[in-house]
């Protein structure tokens, strides 16, 4: 799968919103939308209205950009939320945040998504006891995620894990600090999830 490989904060900059993609410094003051609130190019600071399209569009590439998902498994994403019952928005947000990757960084053991699926990738996890090295793997209810034995030592899994103040674990994990795990008491509901996304405008586009 392509995947976007320049400057991140560029990606905020063009959803006009912070994405998270780098972790601490996006709480900081170096956080790109704080200094520069404008999109990126020389005609950024041009305001051009969107058309309903574009709306739509933007609001597909910023949920994309949050979840580090390509258009290929996100369209697949989409088909599995509308073939389950209920809303299909919240279906498909609910989807991503199932995702291990998400999850991990749920959980803090990640500070940014692109993290923790690097860790996820390097075999640092398992599911119910066993290795799982898939950063889309989709979690269930009950599934409980554990750092490797042999991966408890790494220092940059414990400072993250002791660092989170500033976002703590939702309502549908539940974490224990002392074994570095975490299970999945339910599936994020709507109001579970804090980012500002219309998905609404998701399904209008796909709808097409």
């Amino acid at each position: 799968m392509s995947r976007y490989k320049d400057a991140q904060c560029r990606v905020c900059r063009r959803e006009g919103c912070k994405l998270f993609l780098k972790g601490e410094r996006c709480y900081s003051d170096k956080c790109s939308i704080s200094r520069r609130n404008y999109a990126p190019g020389d005609h950024g600071q041009k305001k051009a209205k969107l058309s309903e399209y574009g709306t739509q569009l933007r609001e597909k590439q910023k949920t994309r950009s949050y979840y580090g998902v390509g258009e290929k498994q996100f369209r697949k994403y989409f088909k599995m939320a509308s073939n389950k019952k209920g809303v299909t928005g919240e279906n498909l947000l609910q989807i991503l945040e199932s995702r291990l990757d998400n999850v991990v960084y749920r959980l803090g053991y990640g500070v940014s998504r692109s993290e923790a699926r690097q860790m996820v990738n390097h075999s640092q996890f398992e599911v119910n006891g066993k290795k799982v090295n898939i950063p889309s793997y989709l979690v269930k209810v009950g599934d409980v995620i554990t750092v490797r034995e042999s991966k408890k030592d790494n220092s940059t899994i414990k400072a993250n894990a002791e660092a989170n103040s500033v976002r703590p674990v939702p309502a549908w994990l539940e974490k224990d600090n002392e074994k570095l795990s975490g299970k999945v008491i339910r599936l994020a509901a709507r109001e579970d999830i804090d980012l500002p996304i219309e998905e609404h405008l998701i399904v209008e586009l796909y709808s097409k």
